[in-house]
């Protein structure tokens, strides 16, 4: 394989691994989310099914062996109520976001407008969780890092 097809096959690789714990995370948001969110639930249970299933065939046709699903994964935080589940919706889209995020960076053409699209729409399943956006979606965890300095006072 060539240099250059390597980045974007770890980039791939990195976002299959992120919709594995993503339909892994819905399905923990699917039994604890109220009646009135369950079809939002369903849906972005199967939009990342589907984008799963769609990196698993662009890995492969790139020569990778696809990344397996872990038999479990590590929830950022207790989830025991709906309140709580709607947080881990958002915090799931957020996570999904930044791994796209990477893969714009790594792919070119055709896949870098496919992993534009699925970072838009992870950010757009964000804040219909949350009911508010960042302003950068799939850069939240630079937020912090890098704030901005505080405004120079006006001359005196």
């Amino acid at each position: 394989m060539s240099e250059a097809r390597e980045p974007e096959l770890n980039a791939l690789q990195a976002a299959l691994a992120a919709e594995h714990a993503a339909v892994y995370g819905y399905g923990v948001v699917g039994g604890r989310i109220g009646a009135e969110r369950r079809a939002q639930a369903r849906a972005a249970f199967d939009a990342h099914r589907a984008r799963r299933d769609a990196l698993v065939r662009q890995v492969r046709a790139r020569g990778g062996e696809p990344v397996a699903a872990a038999a479990g994964y590590a929830l950022p935080f207790p989830v025991p109520d709906a309140a709580a589940a709607v947080r881990l919706a958002a915090e799931l889209e957020d996570r999904v976001a930044g791994v796209y995020s990477d893969l714009v960076r790594a792919a070119a053409g055709e896949r870098r407008a496919a992993a534009a699209d699925a970072l838009r729409e992870a950010a757009v399943r964000a804040v219909g969780w949350r009911g508010g956006s960042v302003a950068f979606p799939g850069l939240a965890e630079r937020v912090g890092a890098a704030g901005p300095s505080a405004p120079a006072s006006p001359p005196a």
